[in-house]
Protein backbone atom coordinates (compact mmCIF):
# COMPACT_ATOMS: atom_id res chain seq x y z
CA UNK A 1 0.00 0.00 0.00
CA UNK A 2 3.21 2.34 0.73
CA UNK A 3 4.33 1.72 -2.44
CA UNK A 4 1.12 2.30 -4.30
CA UNK A 5 0.52 5.20 -2.63
CA UNK A 6 3.86 6.58 -3.12
CA UNK A 7 3.87 5.79 -6.66
CA UNK A 8 0.88 7.57 -7.27
CA UNK A 9 1.75 10.66 -5.67
CA UNK A 10 4.87 11.08 -7.04
CA UNK A 11 3.26 9.84 -10.79
CA UNK A 12 0.78 13.12 -9.97
CA UNK A 13 3.45 15.45 -9.27
CA UNK A 14 5.43 14.34 -12.76
CA UNK A 15 2.29 14.88 -14.57
CA UNK A 16 1.82 18.33 -13.09
CA UNK A 17 5.39 19.76 -14.00
CA UNK A 18 5.76 17.35 -17.07
CA UNK A 19 5.12 20.32 -19.49
CA UNK A 20 7.45 23.02 -17.88
CA UNK A 21 10.27 19.68 -17.32
CA UNK A 22 9.84 19.54 -21.82
CA UNK A 23 11.12 23.15 -21.61
CA UNK A 24 13.98 23.10 -19.28
CA UNK A 25 16.71 21.14 -17.77
CA UNK A 26 13.76 19.73 -14.88
CA UNK A 27 13.60 15.61 -15.40
CA UNK A 28 10.89 13.43 -14.39
CA UNK A 29 13.25 10.40 -14.59
CA UNK A 30 15.15 12.52 -12.00
CA UNK A 31 12.31 13.28 -9.88
CA UNK A 32 11.32 9.48 -9.01
CA UNK A 33 15.14 9.27 -9.06
CA UNK A 34 15.21 11.86 -5.96
CA UNK A 35 11.64 10.75 -4.66
CA UNK A 36 12.40 7.37 -4.18
CA UNK A 37 16.06 7.73 -1.94
CA UNK A 38 13.86 10.80 -0.09
CA UNK A 39 11.26 7.63 0.59
CA UNK A 40 13.54 5.27 1.17
CA UNK A 41 15.47 3.70 4.02
CA UNK A 42 18.27 6.04 3.77
CA UNK A 43 15.54 8.81 4.86
CA UNK A 44 12.06 8.88 5.58
CA UNK A 45 11.62 4.81 5.66
CA UNK A 46 8.30 4.80 3.84
CA UNK A 47 9.61 2.39 1.43
CA UNK A 48 11.67 -0.34 2.85
CA UNK A 49 13.18 -2.54 -0.17
CA UNK A 50 16.24 -4.87 -0.69
CA UNK A 51 18.30 -4.96 -3.54
CA UNK A 52 17.27 -9.00 -3.39
CA UNK A 53 13.69 -8.33 -3.02
CA UNK A 54 12.02 -9.98 -5.94
CA UNK A 55 9.97 -7.19 -6.77
CA UNK A 56 12.62 -5.02 -7.43
CA UNK A 57 14.26 -7.18 -9.70
CA UNK A 58 10.88 -8.10 -11.54
CA UNK A 59 10.14 -4.35 -12.07
CA UNK A 60 13.25 -3.47 -13.45
CA UNK A 61 13.31 -6.42 -15.98
CA UNK A 62 9.58 -5.97 -17.05
CA UNK A 63 10.40 -2.18 -17.24
CA UNK A 64 13.79 -3.16 -19.52
CA UNK A 65 11.17 -5.12 -21.55
CA UNK A 66 8.64 -2.81 -22.30
CA UNK A 67 11.23 -0.22 -23.10
CA UNK A 68 13.04 -2.34 -25.62
CA UNK A 69 9.72 -3.21 -27.30
CA UNK A 70 8.39 0.05 -28.07
CA UNK A 71 11.98 1.10 -28.86
CA UNK A 72 11.99 -1.98 -31.33
CA UNK A 73 9.08 -0.52 -32.89
CA UNK A 74 10.84 2.55 -34.30
CA UNK A 75 12.46 0.47 -37.02
CA UNK A 76 12.00 -2.41 -39.01
CA UNK A 77 14.39 -4.27 -40.85
CA UNK A 78 14.56 -2.36 -43.75
CA UNK A 79 15.54 0.48 -41.78
CA UNK A 80 18.62 -1.48 -39.75
CA UNK A 81 19.61 -2.67 -43.22
CA UNK A 82 19.82 0.85 -45.02
CA UNK A 83 21.05 2.23 -41.95
CA UNK A 84 23.29 0.17 -40.41
CA UNK A 85 26.72 1.79 -41.02
CA UNK A 86 26.51 4.14 -38.30
CA UNK A 87 25.02 1.97 -35.61
CA UNK A 88 27.69 -1.10 -36.77
CA UNK A 89 30.32 1.45 -35.66
CA UNK A 90 29.04 2.20 -32.17
CA UNK A 91 28.08 -1.70 -31.13
CA UNK A 92 31.21 -3.37 -33.31
CA UNK A 93 34.13 -0.55 -31.69
CA UNK A 94 31.98 1.65 -29.58
CA UNK A 95 30.76 -1.13 -27.10
CA UNK A 96 33.64 -2.94 -26.82
CA UNK A 97 35.64 0.08 -26.42
CA UNK A 98 33.67 1.71 -23.72
CA UNK A 99 33.83 -1.89 -21.54
CA UNK A 100 37.34 -1.91 -21.99
CA UNK A 101 38.01 1.70 -20.89
CA UNK A 102 35.64 1.40 -17.90
CA UNK A 103 37.12 -1.76 -17.24
CA UNK A 104 40.52 0.04 -16.94
CA UNK A 105 39.40 2.56 -14.91
CA UNK A 106 37.64 0.15 -12.10
CA UNK A 107 40.61 -1.76 -12.25
CA UNK A 108 43.41 1.09 -11.75
CA UNK A 109 41.41 3.35 -9.56
CA UNK A 110 39.32 1.02 -7.76
CA UNK A 111 41.47 -1.72 -7.10
CA UNK A 112 39.63 -4.17 -8.03
CA UNK A 113 40.84 -7.91 -9.70
CA UNK A 114 40.59 -7.73 -14.08
CA UNK A 115 37.77 -10.00 -14.33
CA UNK A 116 35.51 -7.63 -11.43
CA UNK A 117 36.11 -5.03 -13.22
CA UNK A 118 35.39 -6.17 -16.67
CA UNK A 119 32.34 -6.77 -15.02
CA UNK A 120 31.88 -3.71 -14.47
CA UNK A 121 32.44 -2.47 -17.56
CA UNK A 122 30.06 -4.90 -19.17
CA UNK A 123 27.39 -3.17 -16.87
CA UNK A 124 28.06 -0.12 -17.70
CA UNK A 125 28.46 -0.64 -21.50
CA UNK A 126 24.88 -0.55 -22.30
CA UNK A 127 23.25 2.94 -23.17
CA UNK A 128 19.48 3.66 -22.50
CA UNK A 129 17.75 6.57 -24.67
CA UNK A 130 15.32 6.82 -22.41
CA UNK A 131 16.92 9.60 -20.27
CA UNK A 132 17.87 11.75 -23.39
CA UNK A 133 14.12 11.53 -24.67
CA UNK A 134 14.40 15.35 -25.88
CA UNK A 135 17.39 14.66 -28.06
CA UNK A 136 15.95 10.91 -29.85
CA UNK A 137 12.47 12.59 -30.00
CA UNK A 138 13.74 15.98 -31.47
CA UNK A 139 12.77 16.36 -35.19
CA UNK A 140 15.32 18.93 -36.02
CA UNK A 141 17.97 16.81 -34.73
CA UNK A 142 19.50 14.83 -37.86
CA UNK A 143 17.19 11.99 -38.30
CA UNK A 144 20.81 9.79 -38.81
CA UNK A 145 22.01 10.47 -35.40
CA UNK A 146 18.18 9.46 -33.50
CA UNK A 147 18.28 6.58 -35.16
CA UNK A 148 22.24 5.84 -34.24
CA UNK A 149 20.84 6.40 -30.56
CA UNK A 150 17.52 4.14 -30.78
CA UNK A 151 19.38 1.41 -32.82
CA UNK A 152 22.41 1.03 -30.29
CA UNK A 153 20.63 1.38 -27.17
CA UNK A 154 17.62 -1.07 -27.73
CA UNK A 155 20.59 -4.19 -29.48
CA UNK A 156 23.58 -3.42 -27.02
CA UNK A 157 22.21 -4.37 -23.69
CA UNK A 158 21.47 -7.97 -25.31
CA UNK A 159 24.96 -7.81 -26.56
CA UNK A 160 26.57 -6.92 -23.06
CA UNK A 161 24.28 -10.25 -21.33
CA UNK A 162 27.00 -12.87 -22.32
CA UNK A 163 30.05 -10.44 -21.39
CA UNK A 164 28.20 -9.96 -18.41
CA UNK A 165 27.35 -13.59 -17.87
CA UNK A 166 30.77 -15.19 -19.21
CA UNK A 167 32.43 -12.38 -16.30
CA UNK A 168 30.26 -13.78 -13.71
CA UNK A 169 31.01 -17.08 -14.17
CA UNK A 170 34.33 -16.47 -14.30
CA UNK A 171 34.66 -14.41 -10.98
CA UNK A 172 32.43 -16.93 -9.18
CA UNK A 173 35.15 -19.48 -10.43
CA UNK A 174 33.17 -21.55 -12.42
CA UNK A 175 35.09 -24.29 -14.82
CA UNK A 176 32.15 -24.41 -17.26
CA UNK A 177 31.47 -20.82 -18.51
CA UNK A 178 27.87 -22.31 -20.44
CA UNK A 179 28.35 -20.61 -23.49
CA UNK A 180 26.20 -23.39 -25.52
CA UNK A 181 23.57 -22.40 -23.19
CA UNK A 182 24.07 -18.37 -23.35
CA UNK A 183 24.33 -19.02 -27.08
CA UNK A 184 20.55 -21.16 -26.84
CA UNK A 185 19.30 -18.29 -24.71
CA UNK A 186 20.09 -15.19 -27.09
CA UNK A 187 18.63 -17.46 -29.89
CA UNK A 188 16.11 -18.29 -28.45
CA UNK A 189 15.22 -14.69 -27.65
CA UNK A 190 15.26 -13.51 -31.07
CA UNK A 191 13.34 -16.36 -32.75
CA UNK A 192 10.40 -15.57 -30.30
CA UNK A 193 10.61 -12.03 -31.17
CA UNK A 194 10.36 -12.79 -34.63
CA UNK A 195 8.19 -15.88 -34.96
CA UNK A 196 5.40 -14.89 -32.55
CA UNK A 197 4.76 -11.62 -33.75
CA UNK A 198 4.78 -12.23 -37.43
CA UNK A 199 2.22 -15.39 -36.49
CA UNK A 200 0.21 -13.03 -35.07
CA UNK A 201 0.21 -10.38 -37.95
CA UNK A 202 -0.35 -12.49 -40.76
CA UNK A 203 -3.34 -14.65 -38.71
CA UNK A 204 -5.04 -10.83 -38.12
CA UNK A 205 -4.43 -10.17 -42.31
CA UNK A 206 -6.33 -13.62 -43.11
CA UNK A 207 -10.10 -13.53 -44.03
CA UNK A 208 -10.94 -14.97 -40.88
CA UNK A 209 -9.87 -12.59 -37.97
CA UNK A 210 -10.08 -8.62 -37.68
CA UNK A 211 -9.35 -6.32 -34.98
CA UNK A 212 -11.90 -3.57 -34.30
CA UNK A 213 -10.67 0.03 -34.05
CA UNK A 214 -11.38 -0.33 -30.33
CA UNK A 215 -9.47 -3.49 -29.91
CA UNK A 216 -6.33 -2.82 -32.36
CA UNK A 217 -3.90 -0.69 -29.69
CA UNK A 218 -4.30 -4.18 -27.29
CA UNK A 219 -2.73 -6.26 -30.48
CA UNK A 220 1.05 -5.30 -29.98
CA UNK A 221 -0.06 -5.63 -26.46
CA UNK A 222 -1.13 -8.90 -26.42
CA UNK A 223 1.52 -9.64 -28.80
CA UNK A 224 4.49 -8.35 -26.15
CA UNK A 225 2.86 -10.31 -23.13
CA UNK A 226 3.16 -13.55 -25.19
CA UNK A 227 6.47 -12.71 -25.98
CA UNK A 228 7.65 -12.45 -21.85
CA UNK A 229 5.50 -15.38 -21.27
CA UNK A 230 7.54 -17.53 -23.61
CA UNK A 231 10.56 -16.08 -23.36
CA UNK A 232 9.83 -16.57 -19.38
CA UNK A 233 8.85 -20.40 -20.27
CA UNK A 234 11.86 -21.14 -22.95
CA UNK A 235 14.79 -19.13 -20.84
CA UNK A 236 14.96 -17.28 -23.99
CA UNK A 237 16.80 -13.75 -23.82
CA UNK A 238 14.08 -11.41 -22.61
CA UNK A 239 15.54 -8.61 -23.84
CA UNK A 240 16.43 -9.34 -27.33
CA UNK A 241 13.02 -11.33 -27.47
CA UNK A 242 11.50 -7.80 -26.66
CA UNK A 243 13.47 -5.72 -29.13
CA UNK A 244 13.19 -8.25 -32.00
CA UNK A 245 9.54 -8.32 -31.60
CA UNK A 246 9.01 -4.71 -31.76
CA UNK A 247 11.21 -4.78 -35.05
CA UNK A 248 9.16 -7.71 -36.33
CA UNK A 249 5.83 -5.77 -35.09
CA UNK A 250 7.49 -2.50 -37.25
CA UNK A 251 8.23 -4.21 -40.23
CA UNK A 252 5.33 -6.41 -41.11
CA UNK A 253 2.13 -4.57 -39.10
CA UNK A 254 2.49 -0.98 -39.84
CA UNK A 255 -0.93 -0.72 -38.80
CA UNK A 256 -0.32 -2.43 -35.56
CA UNK A 257 2.78 -0.23 -34.76
CA UNK A 258 0.82 2.92 -35.43
CA UNK A 259 -2.38 2.06 -33.00
CA UNK A 260 -0.14 0.92 -30.38
CA UNK A 261 2.70 3.66 -30.22
CA UNK A 262 1.16 6.38 -27.94
CA UNK A 263 -0.43 3.12 -25.27
CA UNK A 264 2.82 1.29 -25.54
CA UNK A 265 4.98 4.01 -24.89
CA UNK A 266 3.01 5.15 -21.81
CA UNK A 267 3.15 1.76 -20.52
CA UNK A 268 6.68 1.80 -21.07
CA UNK A 269 6.93 4.89 -19.35
CA UNK A 270 5.11 3.51 -16.45
CA UNK A 271 7.14 0.49 -15.93
CA UNK A 272 10.16 3.16 -15.77
CA UNK A 273 9.31 5.33 -13.48
CA UNK A 274 8.38 2.56 -11.13
CA UNK A 275 11.28 1.21 -11.61
CA UNK A 276 13.16 4.43 -10.83
CA UNK A 277 11.31 5.14 -7.80
CA UNK A 278 12.08 1.50 -6.11
CA UNK A 279 15.73 2.09 -7.36
CA UNK A 280 16.02 5.26 -5.75
CA UNK A 281 14.20 3.77 -2.39
CA UNK A 282 17.64 1.27 -3.36
CA UNK A 283 19.68 4.42 -2.72
CA UNK A 284 21.16 5.26 0.76
CA UNK A 285 23.30 8.02 2.10
CA UNK A 286 25.56 4.78 3.33
CA UNK A 287 25.39 3.18 -0.05
CA UNK A 288 26.46 6.87 -1.36
CA UNK A 289 29.13 6.88 0.97
CA UNK A 290 30.91 3.68 0.90
CA UNK A 291 32.53 3.45 -2.23
CA UNK A 292 34.54 6.64 -1.47
CA UNK A 293 36.13 9.15 -3.22
CA UNK A 294 37.39 6.77 -5.70
CA UNK A 295 34.15 5.13 -6.62
CA UNK A 296 32.91 8.88 -7.53
CA UNK A 297 36.04 9.28 -9.01
CA UNK A 298 35.53 6.68 -10.94
CA UNK A 299 31.71 7.21 -11.84
CA UNK A 300 32.49 10.69 -13.36
CA UNK A 301 35.49 9.43 -15.41
CA UNK A 302 33.25 6.25 -16.93
CA UNK A 303 30.81 9.08 -18.04
CA UNK A 304 33.10 11.79 -19.27
CA UNK A 305 36.07 9.60 -20.54
CA UNK A 306 34.65 6.18 -21.44
CA UNK A 307 31.99 6.81 -23.86
CA UNK A 308 33.41 9.97 -25.52
CA UNK A 309 36.83 8.73 -26.00
CA UNK A 310 34.78 5.30 -27.68
CA UNK A 311 32.90 7.45 -29.93
CA UNK A 312 35.66 9.41 -30.97
CA UNK A 313 37.82 6.13 -32.10
CA UNK A 314 34.67 4.36 -33.52
CA UNK A 315 33.66 7.38 -35.70
CA UNK A 316 36.73 8.52 -37.15
CA UNK A 317 36.18 8.96 -40.96
CA UNK A 318 32.28 8.12 -40.05
CA UNK A 319 31.20 11.65 -42.30
CA UNK A 320 29.64 12.76 -38.57
CA UNK A 321 29.87 16.42 -37.74
CA UNK A 322 31.60 17.30 -34.55
CA UNK A 323 28.27 18.24 -33.34
CA UNK A 324 27.01 15.26 -34.28
CA UNK A 325 29.73 12.96 -32.55
CA UNK A 326 30.08 15.60 -29.52
CA UNK A 327 26.03 14.21 -29.28
CA UNK A 328 26.31 10.52 -29.69
CA UNK A 329 29.90 10.93 -27.13
CA UNK A 330 27.97 12.62 -24.19
CA UNK A 331 24.88 10.74 -24.20
CA UNK A 332 25.37 7.31 -23.11
CA UNK A 333 23.50 7.33 -20.40
CA UNK A 334 23.21 4.21 -18.14
CA UNK A 335 19.66 2.82 -17.31
CA UNK A 336 17.53 -0.19 -16.82
CA UNK A 337 19.90 -2.66 -18.41
CA UNK A 338 22.73 -1.61 -16.05
CA UNK A 339 20.18 -1.91 -12.73
CA UNK A 340 19.07 -5.38 -14.13
CA UNK A 341 22.63 -6.53 -14.73
CA UNK A 342 24.13 -4.94 -11.70
CA UNK A 343 20.84 -6.54 -8.95
CA UNK A 344 21.83 -10.01 -11.04
CA UNK A 345 25.39 -9.80 -10.06
CA UNK A 346 24.36 -8.70 -6.43
CA UNK A 347 22.51 -11.81 -6.09
CA UNK A 348 24.96 -14.11 -7.67
CA UNK A 349 26.73 -14.39 -4.27
CA UNK A 350 30.40 -13.34 -5.42
CA UNK A 351 32.34 -12.07 -3.34
CA UNK A 352 33.05 -8.70 -4.86
CA UNK A 353 29.09 -8.86 -5.47
CA UNK A 354 28.39 -6.14 -2.95
CA UNK A 355 31.19 -3.75 -3.93
CA UNK A 356 30.55 -3.82 -7.59
CA UNK A 357 26.26 -3.52 -6.97
CA UNK A 358 27.81 -0.04 -5.15
CA UNK A 359 30.00 1.42 -7.85
CA UNK A 360 27.24 0.54 -10.56
CA UNK A 361 24.58 2.29 -8.73
CA UNK A 362 26.22 5.29 -8.01
CA UNK A 363 27.12 5.38 -11.65
CA UNK A 364 23.81 4.72 -12.89
CA UNK A 365 22.28 7.51 -10.40
CA UNK A 366 24.99 10.35 -11.75
CA UNK A 367 24.62 9.13 -14.98
CA UNK A 368 20.74 9.84 -14.50
CA UNK A 369 21.14 13.32 -13.04
CA UNK A 370 23.27 14.03 -15.67
CA UNK A 371 21.86 12.99 -18.72
CA UNK A 372 18.24 13.09 -18.23
CA UNK A 373 19.16 17.04 -17.30
CA UNK A 374 20.89 17.52 -20.02
CA UNK A 375 18.92 16.43 -23.62
CA UNK A 376 17.05 19.28 -23.61
CA UNK A 377 19.88 21.70 -23.95
CA UNK A 378 22.27 19.52 -26.46
CA UNK A 379 18.66 19.11 -27.98
CA UNK A 380 19.04 22.92 -28.61
CA UNK A 381 22.18 22.70 -30.25
CA UNK A 382 20.23 21.40 -33.34
CA UNK A 383 17.42 24.26 -33.38
CA UNK A 384 16.69 25.91 -37.23
CA UNK A 385 15.12 28.64 -35.68
CA UNK A 386 15.32 30.02 -32.38
CA UNK A 387 12.59 31.48 -30.50
CA UNK A 388 12.18 35.45 -30.69
CA UNK A 389 11.02 37.14 -27.95
CA UNK A 390 7.71 39.28 -27.85
CA UNK A 391 9.46 42.73 -27.22
CA UNK A 392 11.94 41.97 -29.93
CA UNK A 393 9.45 42.41 -32.42
CA UNK A 394 7.51 44.89 -30.38
CA UNK A 395 10.74 46.96 -30.66
CA UNK A 396 11.52 46.38 -34.27
CA UNK A 397 7.68 47.87 -35.17
CA UNK A 398 8.29 50.96 -32.47
CA UNK A 399 11.96 51.64 -33.96
CA UNK A 400 10.14 51.34 -37.74
CA UNK A 401 7.63 53.98 -37.05
CA UNK A 402 9.90 56.22 -35.20
CA UNK A 403 11.99 56.57 -38.71
CA UNK A 404 8.96 57.38 -40.95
Amino acid sequence: MALLTAFASVLLLAVLVSSLANRTILSTAALFLVAGFVLGDGALGVLSVRPGDELVGTLAELALFAVLFTDGMRVGWTDLRTAWRLPGRALGWGLPLTLAVTASGAHFLLGLGWVESLLVGAILAPTDPVFASALVGNEKVPPRLRQLLNVESGVNDGLALPFVMVFLAVAAGSDDLHLGALGLELGLGVLIGVAVPWLAIKLEQTRLFSASTQYEPLNALAIGLLVLALGKATHGNLFLAAFSAGITVATFGARQRESFEHFGELIAELFKLAALLLFGALITPSLLGSVGWQGWAFAILALVLARPLAIWLSFLGSGLSVREQAAVAWFGPKGFASVVYGLIVLASGIAAGQQVFQIVAVTIVLSILLHSSTDIVVARWFDDEREIPAWYGLARRLRGGAKT
